[in-house]
């Protein structure tokens, strides 16, 4: 057993470097595929929006019918007609020199228009439209491939999809795609004095909420965590926990027994079953962190700390199951907001620290105060509302100094 730290940059580069991506697909509809990692490059089958269309209320001209327009000096034209939303103005007699028709905001040019001038540009007195600013061509005119282009790439492969992917797909006509399968994630929970939470605790216990945070956390990464439970610090019961997991899944991530204990198996039986390439980070909290591979398979091994565990999750583990599941999004992105620190945060070179903070809003400037409290304490991952990540070459931050802080 070994517990050489490393910083979190180099544990990441090195465990990283060991995950291999799966590549099992399956072709589902693009209405369910939130969240989803796109299997091959999705390309556009067609010009979109498919048409010239009109991105203003106004009239279709010809640009150069209204050179020289102005207050003093309008240019009048002859209204002749109206094209009415979803009609195929292709059909239309082309627009000749004199001559405007009525749009709404995404009609369809006719022949021979190139240009759209505004309605408050413009006075309608009958069939005569008087135009009062001139128009250059391609003037509130969306192309009929402005949107995409047929055969352009829409979306690469690896990219995890989004609310807004769903709709660009769609809007092309693209109803199915492949998508990898989703990730299957074990989580194993270790400790004698774990009992599930519905269970009546007595002294020296305390409930199991990390499997059920963790659980949490791998549904947020659109993978699939499947419970084995409660496992208590024996070899044989935990060898078997984890045989069976690396069975059943993708990847397994075992809370508690990382750490340097009497009772701790979990190093020993990783280092049996494959080889440990990480015992160590330092970070805090979450300096007790296993990473293994096990055939090709990764497994975590996550400090028993409920505050630990979360944020070891967010900041290594989170990258490792995204690589695995085939994304090339490695980080979740978290949002951020900029914040005046409320006290002084004294840290310690040489490691990161991840502060959780209190955020509020005091004449409209946000402030971030930090909750001090031990890494076992739930009671301060409800009350904070981020995270602030203090890099291991900073000496803490001082009182009103200006920080970002990731949101919980």
């Amino acid at each position: 057993m070994f517990f050489n730290t490393l910083s979190l940059d180099e544990a990441l580069e090195i465990s990283l470097s060991k995950v291999n991506a799966l590549r099992q697909s399956e072709t589902i509809n693009v209405k369910n595929i939130m969240g989803r990692i796109l299997a091959a490059d999705v390309f556009s089958p067609e010009n979109l929006p498919g048409f010239d269309r009109s991105s203003m209320d106004g009239y279709a001209v010809l640009a150069e019918d209204t050179y020289g327009a102005s207050e003093a000096s309008p240019k009048e034209l002859k209204l002749v007609g109206r094209i009415e939303m979803g009609q195929d103005a292709s059909t239309l007699p082309t627009l000749k020199n004199g001559e405007a028709i009525g749009i709404s905001t995404g009609g369809m040019l006719p022949p021979g228009a190139d240009a759209i001038v505004i309605i408050e540009e413009t006075e309608l007195e009958n069939d005569c439209l008087v135009v009062f600013k001139p128009a250059a061509p391609g003037t509130a005119v969306i192309r009929a491939d402005e949107d995409f282009k047929e055969g352009e790439l829409i979306l690469p492969a690896g990219h995890k999809i989004r609310a807004q992917d769903i709709g660009a797909l769609l809007g092309v006509g693209i109803t199915q795609t492949e998508v990898l399968t989703q990730l299957q994630v074990g989580v194993i929970s270790t400790g004698d004095e774990l009992v599930p939470p519905e269970k009546k605790v007595t002294l020296g216990q305390v409930r199991d909420i990390n499997s059920y945070t963790t659980t949490a956390q791998i549904y947020e990464l659109n993978a699939t965590p499947i419970s084995y439970g409660i496992v208590v610090d024996q070899r044989k019961q935990l060898a078997d926990a984890v045989s069976q997991a690396l069975a059943e899944c993708d990847a397994v991530l075992i809370s508690g027994g990382s750490s340097v204990g009497v009772r701790d198996a979990t190093m020993d039986i990783l280092d049996h079953m494959g080889e440990v390439f990480v015992h160590g980070i330092r970070v805090a909290p979450g300096k007790p962190t296993i990473f293994a591979m096990c055939g090709d398979k990764p497994v975590i091994g996550l400090p028993g700390n409920p505050v630990s565990s979360m944020i070891v999750f967010e900041i290594f583990v989170a990258p490792i199951l995204l690589k695995r599941s085939g994304s090339t999004q490695l980080k979740k992105f978290p949002a951020q907001v900029r914040a005046i620190l409320g006290k002084s945060i004294p840290s310690a070179r040489g490691r990161d620290d991840f502060v959780r903070v209190k955020l509020s809003e005091q004449g409209g400037v946000t402030h971030a105060e930090p909750i001090y409290a031990h890494s076992n304490n739930i009671s301060s991952l409800s009350k904070a509302d981020g995270i602030l990540p203090i890099p291991a070459d900073v000496e803490g931050f001082a009182r009103e100094e200006h920080v970002v802080v990731e949101l919980w």
